[in-house]
Formats: structure tokens, C-alpha cells, sequence
């Protein structure tokens, strides 16, 4: 698969890396608005096209596929003009928090016969699964809670995560995870209750928010742009507790520990690149070996979410999806 890199964002980095462990996927070409930071960047990193334009690189005929690291709020006009190229497209997560965009983006892919993935790379990673198979087995007893967090300082607010206008805020940076871990355990919720702390900006700089879920199944969780960087995800069953100390960003450390009967095993995972494992995964869809692990169903469920929690935020009521 020969990839194309639609913007020079940072985390360009990791996929770069990524790709670099698999002959699955090569990256081919870049794309900026300043041709010469294109041409700089292309350099530096060992790819052999640079673009100084996104329209340039998505008429690149060497391209089969994009990467979107554009902020939030260009992904869904980016992908719409990818896939009209003739691109297949790995958008970085969230695509949108509007779940008629998503249905929008994916008619279209499946009506030019072209993969659409929404780049959640935790999903690839050996935790989750492990996550998931334990839960699904019933190892918990009977599914009860899942608590989520993710949060960082954000004390830079030109950064794009903090401009409305681009979609920025922390539900669409960091409370994405959150949510998508509590609907990958629980499906997707009944209703939701969202609290948002906005900032100067207008964005918020934090979102807490409760989802209820089948079965009784409540979710939690906790996205901030205000407290210092943390991670967790913890599965609350009537017979164990299953914690998983770094369930997004897999790579800082932490371990998965099974708590039962008073006792606490760590449960080992397979180390692994979670970005390697999702070019991989995109690669097989385009080639029809696997099915992709993220398509229409997972990101429409994931906007619906998004966009019942700020509705109940703004209406200061519960909002169903």
C-alpha cells in the first residue's frame, strides 16, 4: 500500500514509525500548504514526493491511500475530496462529531469501492483485544460499570485543539477514547448526561460524562485539558474488577491487572505497534484479506455518542441517541 501523508502534523511521527516495521505499507508522499515545508519535511524523513498543496497529493497517481491528520474540524471535507480522488482513506480520529457526516463519508467509500477507517490505533493493540476477550468471557462476572479517563495540560491555547472552529475541545481529543472504550464493552449507550467545563476559547477544556448503556451497564468517564496526563480504564463486573493503567496510548507503560476473590493477577499482553498494526489492518481491507477493523458501524455509533453528550451539555439534560 502506497501511502500519502495529507498534512505534516506531529503525529505523522508515529505512523511514519509504523509504517517503517511492516513491508506491508510504504509512505510515497507528503502534503502542506508551504511547498517548501513539504519539500523540507519530505527530506528529512526519507519520502520520496512532497506536495505543497493537499489537492496536489490527492492527484498524485503513486498514492493509493491517505492518511488525514488534519484538525478535527477539515476531516470530513478532506476525506469527501480523498475519496472522490480515488483515494482510500485512514481519517485520524475523531472523524466528526456529526453523525450525518460519517454516513456521508461512507456511502461514498462503499460507492466507489474504497476503504474508510477511523484511526482509533488503540483498537489495534493486543490490550484491547485482551480487554474485550476477558470481559466477553465473563471473567468479571456480570458486566456492571466501565470508568474511563484521559486527560493533559493544555496551556497553549492557539494549539488547534482549543479552537472551536476547528472542532477542538477535549470530548473530541482525548474523551474519543474514552467514550470508545466504554461502547466497545458496553455498546453503544441508551442515553448520555455530558457536564463540559468550557475555556477562554469556547472549547471545553473538560468533559464529564455518563453513559447508559444495555443490560445496566453504566460508563463514566472523565476528558480533560485541565488536570495532569493521565489514563485509565477500569471494567467493573459482579465477580472481578479488570484495570488497564494505559488503555490508549498503550506505549507509556502500565499494566492490565485482574483483581478477583480478593486476589490481583497482572494479565501479560503481547507488545506490539499499535500504529503498525493499524496500517496493516488497512492495508488487508484494501487488498480484501481482513475485514477493517473500524468501519461505518463503530464511527457512526461514535458520532451518535459524541453529539448526544454536547447536546445534553448545552441543554443541561439527558439527551438519547
Amino acid at each position: 500500500m502506497r501511502l500519502g501523508l495529507l498534512s505534516t502534523a506531529n503525529i505523522n511521527r508515529a505512523i511514519l514509525a509504523g509504517a517503517s516495521a511492516t513491508e506491508r505499507v510504504e509512505v510515497v508522499a507528503v502534503a502542506s500548504r508551504d511547498e517548501a515545508r513539504a519539500r523540507s519535511y519530505a527530506a528529512e524523513h526519507g519520502i520520496p514526493s512532497a506536495h505543497g498543496s493537499y489537492d496536489g497529493l490527492l492527484a498524485d497517481p503513486e498514492v493509493d491511500a491517505v492518511y488525514i491528520s488534519l484538525p478535527n474540524g477539515m476531516h470530513h471535507p478532506w476525506t469527501m475530496k480523498a475519496l472522490a480522488a480515488g483515494k482510500h482513506v485512514l481519517c485520524e480520529k475523531p472523524y466528526s462529531r456529526h453523525p450525518d457526516e460519517v454516513e456521508e463519508a461512507f456511502d461514498a467509500a462503499s460507492a466507489a469501492g474504497l476503504v474508510l477507517a477511523e484511526a482509533f490505533m488503540y483498537r489495534h493493540h493486543p490490550q484491547t483485544a485482551t480487554v474485550r476477550r476477558l470481559v466477553a468471557d465473563g471473567e468479571l462476572g456480570r458486566l456492571c460499570a466501565v470508568k474511563t479517563t484521559f486527560s493533559f495540560p493544555l496551556r497553549n491555547l492557539s494549539d488547534v485543539r482549543a479552537l472551536p472552529e476547528l472542532d477542538g475541545g477535549a470530548l473530541m481529543d482525548v474523551g474519543c477514547y474514552c467514550v470508545s472504550g466504554i461502547r466497545l464493552l458496553a455498546g453503544d449507550p441508551e442515553y448520555v448526561r455530558g457536564e463540559q467545563v468550557t475555556g477562554p476559547t469556547g472549547v471545553d477544556m473538560a468533559f464529564h460524562g455518563t453513559l447508559r448503556c444495555a443490560n445496566d451497564v453504566v460508563g463514566q468517564f472523565e476528558a480533560s485539558f485541565r488536570t495532569p496526563q493521565r489514563q485509565r480504564l477500569e471494567a467493573v463486573g459482579e465477580d472481578g474488577v479488570l484495570v488497564a493503567e494505559a488503555p490508549w496510548r498503550v506505549d507509556l507503560g502500565g499494566s492490565l491487572t485482574l483483581t478477583r476473590d480478593g486476589a490481583t493477577e497482572v494479565v501479560e499482553v503481547e507488545t506490539a505497534d499499535a500504529y503498525t498494526l493499524e496500517l496493516v489492518n488497512l492495508a488487508d481491507a484494501i487488498d480484501g484479506r481482513a475485514e477493517s477493523l473500524l468501519g461505518r458501524e463503530d464511527a457512526v455509533g461514535q458520532a451518535r455518542t459524541i453529539d448526544a453528550l454536547y447536546r445534553s451539555a448545552e441543554t443541561r439534560a439527558v439527551a438519547t441517541l
